[in-house]
């Protein structure tokens, strides 16, 4: 451990908190119909998508109505998608394809579309090798801007249920919590293309790419053939670490120097993968009148937050079991900063990997910039704590702000269990339907990452999914069950030794046959991303008409550093009791053990 890394950690933290507060303000003057600085700017291509859609931004929508209009547009997306990616071959004529790569096996094409579509970005592929620039642009880099815009709007719209105030509870609009069409379009106008286009003039500055290039190829000092693949690479970077998707361009994803060229982009990129995730809680206190409740949200997240990256660094400063058994010194020693470098970029570091790797796996992000199935036990076992909080240290844009919240009305009721009192959150009763709502959006994800990971461990396709020849033992476990856990959360990261297995023919995934690690996967991500959604929202069509009932001696207060408290209790309470025994049987056995790969 280093002056420099605790530095670099604890300067983030502060400089995320002061991007977040104006970011926040902003936010909420948008999503509340309030005059903006990008008014003049961007009032007339807002006009034109709602008249392209042919929608009355105005005219509000029940629970049932939005999520309805949601469905549908995900599923007119997806389709988009999945016929992009399988059509690729036939746009050569473009000049979009100068490596003229051939589509994809449907399976590998059902995983994608279904990754993109999520938020979660898994990729059985490499980008480079695979994908056109047509695909990577007209498919993927779309789909980022979508499927982070959808995460948003249904943040937007449970804030809406908590925040209204009904007075009239038969007029019409009573139960609207919102337009699901002006929501997206002022999303992606007001928010996401803004943030996204500055970023990228950020990355190219400072060395990643843009261009339509042809691949350049060359021989070189070995007398080896060599190829350097090019492409619209910033571009979609930026909005990939904006949006929390995660989808690299190359393979090697944020480890790439045309992605993440310099120790600036790595610092840079991160803060950009929190900023908007940041930003909604402080939207959050300003929409329901009360900053303080935003407040205490975010200290619940940046306290559990700060846990997550001391742990990290501090196991990965320390060493590996290996390094150890060998006799080598993992200390910091003139010209070494020590510690475990196996699997990590010299120009990043220690901290900044450690860093990077907590703060795309506390969000839906999953983008890398070291090989996560390098790092030790107790710090590869961080990533596994983070994805098993269920997005709601910051989480994915919009996917942490519904999480967290539904874990506050769990709270709420909770204290009011215990101290023998209705639960009220901002003066709205929180009730039976509420709590069953509530208990099936928070269970959704953890069933799914669990029973997907059973079926892998116990059928001969999942287990063939492991790449034996690198792993065994725990670390096979923990593959797997990571690889799951990381889809049913919408994350994307994974410990590079799962793979796709073609049941028909023993090969890796991008062969043809039917893919039990595609199948699996696409429809675990598509579950998972879309049932917490709906029970997110049916939580905002219970709250959003219920009568206000003003505070009295008994309420209790829920944003205060005693209700912070209680809410990490609770998140630390469900994460346990559903992963510990998970947990137990890979990374915290190989921590403890010393076992190797």
């Amino acid at each position: 451990m280093t002056f420099s890394g605790w530095f670099t950690i604890f300067a983030f933290v502060a400089i995320l908190t002061a991007l977040a507060l104006p970011l926040g303000r902003y936010l909420a003057a948008v999503y509340s119909g309030e005059r903006t600085f990008l008014d003049p700017v961007m009032r007339y291509p807002e006009r034109f998508a709602y008249r392209l859609f042919r929608v009355d931004p105005h005219r509000g929508q029940d629970w049932k109505s939005y999520a309805k209009t949601l469905i549908i547009f995900s599923f007119v997306g997806w389709l988009a998608l999945y016929l992009i990616l399988r059509s690729q071959g036939l746009w050569n004529f473009t000049g979009l394809n100068p490596q003229h790569f051939a589509s994809a096996p449907w399976n590998v094409t059902f995983n994608t579309a279904s990754s993109f579509l999520t938020n979660t970005n898994w990729q059985y592929y490499g980008g480079e090798t695979t994908m056109s620039y047509f695909s990577q642009m007209a498919g993927l880099t779309v789909q980022n801007y979508a499927s982070a815009a959808v995460g948003i709007v249904v943040a937007i719209a449970l804030i809406r249920g908590i925040a209204k105030r009904v007075t009239d509870h038969g007029a019409p609009g009573a139960n609207s919590i919102g337009n699901f069409w002006q929501d997206f379009v002022r999303t992606i106008l007001y928010v996401l293309l803004p943030i996204s286009f500055i970023v990228a003039i950020v990355l190219i500055w400072q060395g990643s790419i843009q261009n339509f290039s042809h691949y350049l190829s060359f021989t070189g000092i070995t007398h080896l053939g060599q190829t350097i693949a090019m492409g619209p690479v910033a571009s979609q970077e930026a909005i990939k670490m904006l949006g929390t998707n995660g989808g690299g361009f190359f393979n090697t994803n944020s480890a790439h120097p045309f992605e993440n060229p310099t120790a600036f982009t790595n610092f840079v990129e991160m803060l950009v993968v929190l900023l908007i995730p940041a930003a909604l809680v402080f939207a959050y206190g300003r929409m329901v009148g009360n900053r303080r409740q935003g407040y205490a949200i975010y200290g619940t997240m940046m306290v559990m937050f700060l846990g997550a990256v001391v742990v990290c660094y501090i196991a990965e400063a320390h060493g590996s079991p290996a390094q150890h058994a060998a006799g080598l010194h993992t200390g910091v020693i003139a010209g070494s900063g020590g510690g475990n470098l196996e699997g990590k970029e010299q120009r990043f570091g220690i901290a900044g990997s450690a860093l990077f790797n907590v703060v795309t796996t506390v969000t839906s992000c999953g983008a890398v910039n070291s090989a996560l199935e390098s790092f030790t036990g107790i710090g590869g076992a961080v990533p596994f704590a983070n994805l098993s909080a269920s997005e709601v240290i910051f989480g994915g844009v919009g996917t942490g702000m519904y999480s967290i919240l539904l874990y506050v009305l769990l709270a709420v009721f909770l204290g009011g269990l215990m101290v023998g009192r209705t639960p009220e959150y901002i003066g709205k009763k929180i009730e039976a339907r509420e709590i069953k709502l509530v208990a099936l959006g928070i269970l959704i994800t953890p069933l799914a990452a669990l029973f997907s990971t059973a079926l892998a461990t116990a059928s001969s396709a999942g287990r063939a999914s492991i790449d034996t020849a690198v792993a065994h033992g725990p670390q096979a476990f923990s593959e797997t069950f990571y690889a799951y856990l990381s889809q049913a959360n919408n994350n994307g990261s994974a410990f590079a030794g799962y793979t796709g297995y073609d049941g028909a023919v023993g090969n890796a995934a991008g062969s043809h046959g039917i893919t039990f690690a595609d199948l699996l996967g696409g429809f675990t991500m598509l579950f998972a991303r879309y049932a917490p959604i709906l029970f997110a929202l049916a939580v905002a069509g219970a709250l959003v008409n219920k009568r206000v009932s003003p505070a009295g001696l008994g309420t209790m207060r829920t944003d205060n550093g005693t209700f912070v408290v209680l809410l990490i209790g609770v998140i630390i309470l469900v994460g346990a009791l559903t992963f510990f025994p998970a947990l137990l049987l890979g990374p915290i056995v190989q921590g403890l053990t010393g076992h190797l790969y």
